[in-house]
Formats: C-alpha cells, sequence, structure tokens
C-alpha cells in the first residue's frame, strides 16, 4: 500500500513539473486541437475549387455545355484562354486544368466521327490532378452523351447493381482523418512526455535525489507513466467532445467508455516506449532523434495512412508488434462501427499484451540503467 501511495505522490509532482513547462502545455494543447483539425481538413478525397481554363477554338453549343458543366465547389469558374497563352499559363501555375476543344467539334460529332479534346493538366499536385482528370473527362462524356441523344436517355441492362455504403455513406473522408490523427497525436506526445520527463530528471540531477529515498525503479517508472498518462486521457477525451465531435462533426457510434478503456491500455504501451527511448538517450537532442525512427513507422504502419493489407507483404508480419495497428483497428471498429466487447476483445487483448511486454522491457532497462550508473 505504501508503495501506491509513494506512486500517487511522485505522479502529483510530475504533474507540477508538466504544467509548469509552458512549452509543453502549448504543444499539448496545439496538438489536440488545432493539429487535428489541420490534419482532417488538409487533405481531401475529392476535387475541391480546381482551376482551370478553356481553349474553345469551336465555340459552339456543344463546347459551351461542356464549360457550363464544370462549376463550383469543384472546379472554379472556367477562364477562357487562347491556344498561345495554355503554356505560359501552367508554367506561371495558373491553372491545374486547360481544356483544348478542336475547331468543328460539334460538326465531328454530330457526323459520328470521334474529335479528340486535349486535358493539359498540372500534375505537381498528385491527388487533385488524378481525381480532377478523371471528372473531367466523365463531364465531357456525359456532355457529348446527351447532345447526341438530345436527352439524358440511359441504357437499360439485364443486371441492376446495387451500392450500400455502410458506416459512411456520404464517404466523407474527413472522418477517417480526423481519427487518424487524433490517434497519432496521442502516440506522439505520450512517448515525448514520458520519455522527457525521465531524461528531465538525469539532466536536473533529480533521479539521484530519488535513489537516496525509499524508492524502488517501478515505482518511479509508475509515477511517470500514471501522471502523463492522464495528462493524454484527459487532453484526448476533451478533443473527442470539443474538436472530433463537435467541430469535425465525426459521428461516434460506439461506446465511449470502451473507446476511453481501449485507449487507456494503449497509453501503457505508448508510455513504456517512452520510457524505453528515454532510458536509452542521454540527451533530449539523442531522444529526438530517436523520437523519429519510431514515430514514423509507428504512424505508416498502424494502418491509418493506408490499410496494413495494401502494404508490403514483407512488412505486414511486423505490423502485429506495432500497438498501435491493433489501437487504429479498435478505434475505427467502435468509433465507426459501432463494435462492442464481443467483437473487438481480440485487438484489446493484443494491446495489453505488447503494453506489458514493453512495460516489463523498459522497466528492466531503467534498471539496468541505474545500476550501472551508480
Amino acid at each position: 500500500m505504501k508503495a501506491w501511495i509513494n506512486i500517487f505522490w511522485l505522479g502529483r509532482k510530475e504533474l507540477r513539473s508538466v504544467f509548469s513547462d509552458a512549452v509543453m502545455v502549448v504543444l499539448i494543447l496545439y496538438s489536440f486541437s488545432l493539429a487535428i483539425y489541420s490534419q482532417a481538413t488538409a487533405t481531401s478525397e475529392s476535387v475541391n475549387n480546381a482551376s482551370v481554363a478553356i481553349v474553345d477554338e469551336d465555340n459552339s453549343t456543344l463546347s459551351r455545355a461542356i464549360a457550363n458543366a464544370l462549376y463550383p465547389p469543384y472546379f472554379k469558374t472556367p477562364e477562357l484562354i487562347s491556344a498561345s497563352e495554355v503554356d505560359p499559363s501552367m508554367d506561371l501555375d495558373h491553372f491545374m486544368f486547360v481544356i483544348e476543344i478542336p475547331p468543328q467539334f460539334e460538326e465531328d460529332v454530330r457526323k459520328g466521327r470521334q474529335p479528340s479534346v486535349k486535358i493539359n493538366i498540372d500534375a505537381t499536385a498528385v491527388t487533385q490532378a488524378a481525381l480532377g482528370n478523371q471528372y473531367i473527362q466523365n463531364i465531357i462524356v456525359d456532355e457529348v452523351n446527351h447532345f447526341i441523344n438530345r436527352s439524358d436517355k440511359t441504357t437499360s441492362y439485364p443486371v441492376t447493381q446495387v451500392q450500400r455504403r455502410a458506416f459512411n455513406p456520404n464517404g466523407t473522408g474527413m472522418w477517417f482523418g480526423a481519427m487518424n490523427a487524433l490517434i497519432n497525436q496521442i502516440s506522439l506526445i505520450t512517448i515525448i512526455l514520458t520519455g522527457a520527463a525521465l531524461l528531465r530528471e538525469r539532466e536536473h540531477g533529480t533521479i539521484e535525489h530519488l535513489l537516496v529515498m525509499p524508492l524502488n525503479s517501478f515505482q518511479i517508472v509508475m509515477s511517470k507513466v500514471w501522471a502523463n498518462g492522464l495528462i493524454i486521457l484527459v487532453a484526448f477525451t476533451l478533443s473527442m467532445q470539443l474538436v472530433v465531435e463537435t467541430i469535425l462533426d465525426v459521428p461516434i457510434s460506439g461506446s465511449r467508455i470502451l473507446l476511453l478503456s481501449g485507449t487507456t491500455l494503449y497509453l501503457l504501451a505508448a508510455a513504456a516506449i517512452g520510457i524505453f527511448l528515454g532510458t536509452i538517450a542521454r540527451t533530449m537532442a539523442q531522444f529526438a532523434l530517436l523520437m523519429i525512427m519510431v514515430i514514423v513507422p509507428i504512424t505508416m504502419l498502424s494502418g491509418g495512412l493506408t490499410p496494413v493489407e495494401s502494404q508490403p507483404e514483407i512488412i505486414q508480419p511486423m505490423t502485429w508488434l506495432l500497438p498501435s495497428r491493433h489501437y487504429m483497428s479498435f478505434a475505427q471498429a467502435v468509433v465507426f462501427r459501432g463494435a462492442d466487447l464481443s467483437i473487438i476483445w481480440p485487438q484489446l487483448l493484443i494491446i495489453t499484451g505488447l503494453g506489458a511486454i514493453f512495460f516489463s522491457a523498459s522497466l528492466a532497462l531503467f534498471r539496468r540503467s541505474i545500476a550501472t550508473s551508480h
């Protein structure tokens, strides 16, 4: 009982240390507010306000119909330019797309010929360029078919294909972007807080003061884990309610209590990684370099940016060793699919097991580090 009381009081000291560091407080506030909002809204899975120009050398009813079909919010209002302005305009980044409609385009369509429409694309914005090109091609084909048929007549097929979009009917990419950003911030800030807390004790020489007290390594490590974990858990809860649900309007289908419980288990694993890195590093500079080596695979291989099944086959088995992969799967199942404990218990079990392994390894390394330094 006395050991847990010591852990409680040491954790309170850690809380005061964190809140007295203005830079750390600002980092936490930014990471769970503006960072999540910007990451969720910065990337789009649809074309948005793409700049487009048209070289209309036909000036016919059909060419004007194509121009009128390019409208906001997908495209900006098209601008008419001459053929000589195409290359300079593209070089100066004035337009992402330039559509060149050749002379006698409508006449060739009427006579059943196959005239070509040239689409110039600024492919420096890869995603928008690829999506916008597909949009423009579909628009041109639809307008030509409508012009030929003089109606919106559709072809009747013997088989009707019906699509049902589950869990995200409107295909809003921001929903997944918000959760992916939030989970990545949990991993990043938890590792930073716990690792920096250990290094701060070492650099200030206060860890020697702790060792002369009736404390052991477990109590020192555990106090930092619960204190920093509590900060992240509170920040996560507030971010979910204020940023994700209120501002970004992302619906939470599952149990919030279950989500918080799984997050608590994941915080143990992430904090253990921070303790491990903080024990290896001797300075904050070394810790920052180690962070880069660790946080990149944790983020890239978690399944938030790309599904694990889409990653190279040689890497997929390695992702099983990352708690972030299982936590991402757990969080998406609870938030988007409304999964209950009977469905996501394997992920929780794996997170708990990996967290226990990482914590034990970090504690053993910390004890060894103390023993060799004294």
